[in-house]
C-alpha cells in the first residue's frame, strides 16, 4: 500500500506531521476520504473530526473547527484555525474530549454540522 504525508498546522504550529495509509476530512460539503496518489484539490474544512489510519494500523482523531486542505498526489496539508488531538491514555482522552467538544461547540456553525461532529467525539471516546 502506498502511504502519503499528512500535515495538520494551526496557528500555533504543526500538530500532525507523518506518512498514513489515509486520512478523512470534513469537508464542507460533506465527509471525503484521501489516499495516496489522490488528484490534486483544495477544499473548505467544515468544524468536524479528521480520523487518520496511521501505518500500523492505529486510528488517530482530531477534532477541528475549521480551516481548508490542499491535497496534492504525495502530500496532503490541513491548515485549521483550531484543534484538539484525540489520543492517549484514559486521563488525557477525557480531558482532549471535552477540549473538543469546547472546540466545536463555540464555532458559527450550524446547531447540525456541531451536534454531528460532538456525537463523533462521543463514540471515539468509547471506542478508546
Amino acid at each position: 500500500m502506498e502511504l502519503m504525508k499528512l500535515e495538520i498546522v494551526t496557528p500555533n504550529g504543526v500538530i500532525f506531521d507523518a506518512e498514513v495509509k489515509q486520512v478523512t476530512l470534513p469537508g464542507s460539503e460533506g465527509e471525503f476520504g484521501v489516499l495516496a496518489n489522490h488528484a490534486t484539490l483544495v477544499s473548505l474544512l467544515d468544524t468536524g473530526v479528521i480520523v487518520i489510519d496511521n501505518v500500523d494500523g492505529s486510528e488517530v482523531a482530531v477534532a477541528i473547527n475549521s480551516g481548508y486542505v490542499k491535497v496534492d498526489e504525495e502530500k496532503t496539508t490541513c491548515i485549521v484555525d483550531g484543534a484538539v488531538a484525540l489520543s492517549g491514555d484514559d486521563s488525557d482522552l477525557a480531558k482532549a474530549l471535552e477540549e473538543a467538544k469546547e472546540l466545536l461547540k463555540s464555532t458559527e456553525s450550524s446547531n447540525a454540522v456541531i451536534a454531528a461532529a460532538v456525537s463523533k467525539v462521543e463514540q471515539i471516546g468509547k471506542s478508546f
